[in-house]
């Protein structure tokens, strides 16, 4: 079923038949007029650095141009007007819209106000579809294969949107195990748990380690706390670093979407484990494919 005119709000709306063809499409020479003609909205409620610039470069390669914001207090938000008005607004004057915000739900309720096709670019703690897209993305390139691999996942479980939409996301394969490696603060939801069709444990990153052919790698997501007291108890709790990768398996793929703050030490960059700026590099042949298959 083809994605033309489709809004993007969760991982869990994509096929795998979808999911690869956009990995093919990702991995072919774009012609580099698939958005001639096309004006794509950024409407960005939310600081972003990779997310934002990566759509942006997509666009233009795809021969397509953009318009938007980053900071709402250059925008009639600061006046005063309501999220729904700017999207209606955004609407009016371009073919699509990306939209990143703070709050759950926002995607979503984009979509259903604009006839254009909306993007999820990050939302609230749950959502981060293209993230997900890129983070598997790089894993299929590298290795070819997501299927029978086992993974990793380190970090804030609880409030990550880019980890969530990671497992959700893995739900389309079959990994051999997957192991959540995270301080009992950071728990995934149950809801989430409650999600996962492949085989799961709590584990620690010494234990799991040896096993892993993928671990991703995720911030302790500071803003997205309730409670700073919360924060304070959970912060520099963890850490990867060229010491503790001694009893790596060969062939170990260290993924993190970035930014890091503590989590990944520096020593790390130059060892072969490292992928994670190749993931990032990555966000725009796939927000490329994604794009080029979505706008009308």
């Amino acid at each position: 079923m083809s994605l033309r005119g489709k809004d993007i709000i969760s991982i869990s709306d994509i096929k795998r038949s979808d999911l690869e063809r956009i990995f093919r499409v990702a991995s072919s020479r774009f012609q580099g007029d698939e958005l001639k003609g096309k004006i794509i909205a950024m409407a960005f409620f939310e600081p972003s650095t990779r997310t934002r610039f990566s759509f942006e470069t997509a666009t233009l390669r795809l021969g397509g141009n953009y318009i938007g914001f980053e900071a709402t207090q250059s925008t009639s938000l600061a006046k005063g007007e309501s999220f729904s008005d700017t999207i209606r607004m955004l609407d009016s004057y371009a073919d699509g819209i990306v939209v990143r915000h703070s709050l759950e739900g926002a995607a979503k309720l984009a979509a259903e106000l604009a006839e254009a096709p909306v993007i999820n670019a990050g939302d609230g703690t749950k959502n981060h579809p293209t993230q997900a897209m890129i983070d598997l993305y790089t894993i299929w390139k590298e290795r070819g294969n997501l299927d029978n691999l086992t993974y990793g996942v380190l970090g804030d479980l609880r409030y990550g949107r880019a980890a969530a939409s990671f497992l959700k996301a893995l739900n389309l394969y079959s990994p051999k195990k997957v192991y959540l490696i995270c301080p009992e603060g950071l728990r995934p939801k149950q809801e989430l748990l409650d999600s996962l069709k492949m085989p799961w444990e709590f584990s620690d990153l010494k234990d799991a380690l040896p096993e892993l052919d993928v671990l991703y790698v995720t911030r302790v997501q500071k803003e997205r706390f309730p409670d700073p007291s919360e924060y304070e108890r959970v912060k520099g709790s963890y850490k990867v670093d060229s010491s503790i990768l001694k009893d790596a398996k060969e062939g170990l793929m260290i993924l993190h979407p970035l930014p890091r703050v503590d989590e990944i030490s520096l020593d790390v960059d130059s060892t072969p484990y490292a992928y994670y700026f190749k993931q990032a590099a990555n966000g725009v042949p796939v927000r490329m494919a994604l794009l080029s298959e979505v706008i009308p």
